[in-house]
């Protein structure tokens, strides 16, 4: 909050610096006497959880395994098999990111495609080499600084000029005003 509050205009890259800094969780067999990774975000070594709708799939297998060490039943899953489980489970959540990600790439560009020449304040939030990449401040919509990207760097605040969307692929260019 303290971070925020100090700056607002870079909070937002700042926390999702972290998140990607992280990487993805991925599911995977661990068994008791295992060096364990724990959960970053949380600090724990012990961890598991379910009920997020995203991972259907994963919470029924939790469940099993733990209802049949209740029940004081044999594991109802072999190593193989909830090793497969897990990469299987952790692919799939990739790919839904995945397409999330390209749905609201889409959706940003559709929201956008009526304000074509409108000028608006924006952050770079980063430089790839397939391009210098801008947040609009207002609405919260990122795009590629097509035009005029020369000499910006991560951070640098500048005004920039909507000049075409693709709804398909989900682009929005901008050029510096």
């Amino acid at each position: 909050m303290k971070r925020k509050a100090a700056d607002p205009d870079h909070f937002a890259d700042v926390s999702l610096a972290v998140i990607k800094l992280i990487g993805p969780g991925e599911y995977v067999l661990e068994r008791p006497g295992d060096p364990s990774p724990g959960h970053f975000g949380l600090a724990v070594q012990d961890y598991t959880h379910s009920t997020a709708p995203n991972r259907r799939f994963p919470d029924i297998v939790t469940q099993r395994l733990v209802k049949a060490k209740l029940a004081g039943q044999p594991n109802p899953y072999s190593d193989d098999e909830l090793t497969a489980v897990a990469a299987n489970c952790t692919q799939k959540e990739d790919a839904a990111r995945k397409v999330e990600r390209e749905m609201s790439k889409r959706l940003a560009a559709v929201a956008m495609q009526h304000h074509i020449g409108a000028i608006f304040d924006a952050i770079v939030t980063g430089v790839t080499p397939r391009g210098t990449f801008v947040r609009v401040l207002q609405p919260h919509i990122e795009g590629l600084l097509a035009q005029g990207a020369q000499g910006t760097d991560v951070g640098d605040k500048l005004r920039v000029k909507l000049i075409r969307t693709d709804v398909q692929r989900g682009y929005i260019d901008f050029a510096r005003a």
